[in-house]
Order: C-alpha cells, then structure tokens, then sequence
C-alpha cells in the first residue's frame, strides 16, 4: 500500500477528516487506555522549534498506542546544515515507521515526505498547521455537535499557519470562517483561493475583511492567536501597533451567538490579542482545545500508521 503523509489539511478527503474525527472522539472517551495500535514501532520527532503541546501531545499519544518515540532537538538534526533534507529522510526512514516534522519551512516538511519512504506528519511549519486544525475541529465539533450552519471567526494575525489550515478545514467540513486581519496580515491568497473551491462542494462560506466586528457579528466560535509569533519577536512594537484594534475583548465578544465559544492554540499573551476576561471566562474551550491535540493526533497516528497501514 503507498504510503500516505500528513502535510497541509486538505491531504485528507472530508470523509477521511470525519473519520479521523470520530476515532479522536472515540479515543477521548477511552483516554488513558493503551493499545497495541503501533506495538513494535518507532516514530521520531524531529523538531527545528521548540515546544510544549506537540512533543507532549505526540510523544504520549505514541505511547498509549503502543509505539517507542525518538525525539530529536534542532541540534541533532539540523535539516538542510548538518545533512540535507533528502539524507535525513532517507536515514531516519531505515530506523522508524513514521515522523513527526516541527520545521520553520514548508519546503522542509515537504522536502521530507516527498524523500522518507515512511509516513510523514507536519507538527507545525511557517505555511499550514494540520494538527492543531484537526483539533480545533474535534473542539468545535463537541460543542456543537456538527458544523452546519455554525461560523468561526478568526480575528489576528492571518498570514499564519493556523489561520491557514483552519480556513482549509473549515472549507472541508462544511465550516464557515470569517477572518479579519489588518490589510498586511491577510491570509495567503493561494489558501483562500483553495478553500474558497473547497467550500463550494460543502456550502461553507469564506470571509475576509479588515473588521474584527464584522467577523465577530453572529458567530458561534471566537478564534484569536498570537500577534507575534515565534522568531518575531524583533517586530514586536510594530505589531502590537498595527494589531491594537483586533484584540478580542468584551465588547467585541457581546456581536457573537450569546452562547458562543473562545478558542486560542496558545501560548498566549493576555492584554495583547485577547483580555483575561475573556481567555480565562466562561466561554474559553482552551483547555478542551489543547487537551484535543493528543487524541486528533493519536487517531492520525492509527490511520497513517497503525493496522493495516504495513
């Protein structure tokens, strides 16, 4: 059977995506159980950034299924320095079954699936985030039951990762999703194009503006992220600058559904793209969110690499 990777969000059908949901909301329900799903195999995670609740999320869902996880830190590897992308995926692909890419470019991530004969994932890079958009789904799905007739607004920073897979995820499952970014900071055009043809076939609707108020006004899920993200700290000042009107607070928050959820893929930074008020208030699903990362990625883990996956 060919090998299949997880690189951008639309790699899988909107039949593969329900399916992967429901076995996410399935393994949640059993959560702390172990399994045999990746008895006797090995997955690494090679990491070119830091961080918290993907090493985590994988590394324990690699466990409860059974497998070993290799970790391996920007110093070991250095994709494209030490070794080229090509002989690190070669290499890795003789030692383990599958691998977990963290990398700065999408040309890394890609670089790797296209030369590991072994399923790859992409844990985050500069373009898409697959991983924390499957698990925004499973949050949104458990608190709305289904997607129909349901809007996300994104309010932020748009040329993001995040921002970018969940507008292809959304256009899959059938979401809608309003974003709203200063002019500088919209989403890829490329991406929105996508999703916008994606949303064709699921009746979702797309929207971009540059008013937080217009994509808030009626929405069931708030989405905020960081205004400035890893390795741009040195445009901190500017950002917070150009960004000071896209905070969610509330009085932005009183223009959605009365029932509404907040929702953010931390780390954040209370006082600057969201209040406390709202972060650590009745509507945050925060929690729930991170919480999801580790049972969206172990039913990741099984469809790519479990049973009958040899």
């Amino acid at each position: 059977m060919k090998k299949r990777d997880l690189i951008n969000i639309e790699d899988f059908s909107e039949k593969e995506i329900g399916e992967i949901l429901s076995v996410a909301r399935s393994l949640k329900w059993k959560k702390g159980r172990r399994s045999q799903e990746l008895a006797g195999k090995s997955v690494a995670l090679v990491f070119q950034k830091p961080s918290n609740r993907t090493r985590v999320s994988f590394e324990v869902g690699i466990w409860q299924l059974g497998g070993n996880c290799v970790y391996l830190n920007p110093q070991e590897i250095q994709l494209g320095v030490r070794e080229t992308v090509a002989d690190v995926a070669k290499t890795l692909s003789r030692f383990v079954d599958g691998i977990v890419a963290r990398t700065n470019t999408h040309e890394d991530v890609e670089g790797l699936a296209r030369f590991a004969s072994v399923p790859v994932i992409n844990g985050l890079s500069d373009l898409q985030h697959p991983c924390q958009a499957l698990a925004d789904l499973l949050t949104v799905q458990e608190k709305f039951k289904n997607f129909k007739d349901l809007t996300l607004a994104y309010v932020g920073d748009g040329n993001n990762n995040v921002c970018h897979s969940l507008l292809l995820g959304a256009a899959l499952v059938g979401l809608n999703m309003n974003v709203a970014t200063p002019g500088d900071y919209a989403p890829n055009k490329t991406i929105v194009q996508k999703a916008q043809r994606l949303a064709k076939a699921t009746g979702a609707k797309i929207l971009c503006s540059g008013s937080p108020q217009e994509a808030v006004s009626g929405a069931h899920v708030i989405y905020a992220d960081t205004f400035v993200s890893m390795g741009q700290e040195a445009e901190t000042a500017a950002r917070l600058k150009t960004f000071k009107d896209f905070q969610v607070n509330e009085q932005l928050a009183k223009l959605a559904y009365k029932n509404y959820v907040f929702m953010h893929c931390l780390p954040a930074h209370r006082g600057q793209e969201v209040t406390e008020a709202i972060i650590d208030g009745k509507h945050s699903v925060i929690f729930d969110q991170a919480e999801n990362r580790l049972h969206a990625q172990k039913a990741v883990l099984k469809f790519l690499l479990g049973k009958g996956k040899e």
